[in-house]
């Protein structure tokens, strides 16, 4: 498989590994920023001391249990959605599809909704259960989008079908059981607010290994944006491993749901982007993904923490007034550039 790979792939680009560092460099900085601004202003020694139990008091209770979980947070849910969208994008060949426009995180959050009702003790369930709901979502919208036609916005219309679906199930959840979920609101909108290292380490080990298995996984994705039949024609096994990195895409989805709620357009907007400057190939474009979604997450919540202090905006509010022009602006574009 690596010879077909070398053979589909564009040479290694000089400035790629710069564009990776810059990334990795600002995503540091993004969360050095993250855990010494607030209502409280700390300095990057205190932080770090904090961090290495050097440090007590109230400026360590705030590093430790207020501002290191949602970092992490932060982080994670950006890497995750981040890498999931340019999954989907890959294996569907479609820039308009992201986790929260094709039914993805709707599903997760279902899932999520419905396993805090049913469980409200079992935190370690709730990653795993939001994967169950993002891969319904992912197999619904590809069933549906398959049977009338595999054209872009027929996949975007089935999408947003299903995501009001899954809306309408979390809303009866609610109904019935209103603690379900604490802080609705928050969850539906997607933000960090009061996280705590409970809610972040379950989902930590699933992004983990749904982020191991995107990379290890990227020979194929190469040859899946080829297109089904090329990638048939050159001996992969199309269909099953499509539905392997879908199922991968969903693993990532979810355990960002599982913690962050329903955060929108960083699957579409990151690896959009990152694609026109990174090129084509998957393993590089992942881990841009990852990094670009981890530095947008991360400044988008410092903004909305202080940008109307002492008021904080939900991050999902920020990223939405980003990322819904965005998205209008794509699809005009690809009506008017290539008619779908």
């Amino acid at each position: 498989m690596k010879h077909l790979r070398t053979s589909c792939t564009p040479p290694h680009s000089p400035g790629r590994g710069r564009l990776l560092a810059g990334l990795l460099a600002l995503a540091l900085l993004s969360a050095l920023c993250s855990l010494c601004l607030g209502p409280v202003a700390l300095a990057p020694a205190e932080v770090l001391a904090a961090l290495f139990g050097r440090l007590k008091g109230s400026a360590a209770a705030i590093v430790l249990h207020v501002r290191l979980p949602r970092t992490l947070g932060c982080l994670t849910a950006g890497m995750c959605l981040a890498v999931s969208g340019a999954i989907i994008q890959g294996v569907l060949a479609n820039p308009l599809a992201a986790p929260n426009i094709i039914g993805v995180n709707a599903g997760a959050g279902l899932l999520v909704a419905v396993s805090c009702a049913i469980a409200p003790s079992a935190a370690a369930l709730t990653p795993w259960m939001a994967f169950l709901g993002a891969m319904a979502g992912v197999l619904l919208v590809l069933a549906i989008a398959e049977r009338a036609g595999a054209a872009r916005i027929t996949l975007v219309l089935a999408g947003v079908a299903i995501s009001g679906m899954f809306s309408a199930g979390i809303d009866a959840v609610i109904t019935f059981v209103p603690d379900a979920l604490n802080g609705y609101s928050d969850f539906r909108i997607g933000g960090f607010a009061n996280l705590t290292m409970d809610q972040v380490r379950p989902a930590l080990a699933v992004a983990a290994l749904g982020l191991l298995a995107a990379l290890s996984l990227s020979n194929e994705l190469d040859l899946l944006t080829l297109g089904a039949d090329t990638a048939q024609s050159l001996g992969l096994p199309a269909k099953g491993f499509r539905l392997l990195l879908l199922g991968v895409a969903a693993m990532l989805a979810g355990a960002a749901v599982s913690f962050a709620g329903l955060l929108g357009f960083v699957g579409l907007i990151v690896p959009h982007i990152l694609r026109r400057l990174i090129g084509e190939e998957s393993r590089p474009r992942l881990a841009a993904s990852a990094l670009g979604g981890a530095n947008l997450v991360t400044l988008c919540d410092l903004l909305s923490r202080l940008l109307f202090a002492p008021y904080e905006l939900p991050v999902g509010v920020v990223l939405s007034l980003t990322g819904g022009p965005f998205f209008l602006w794509l699809l005009l574009k690809q009506r008017g550039g290539r008619r779908v």
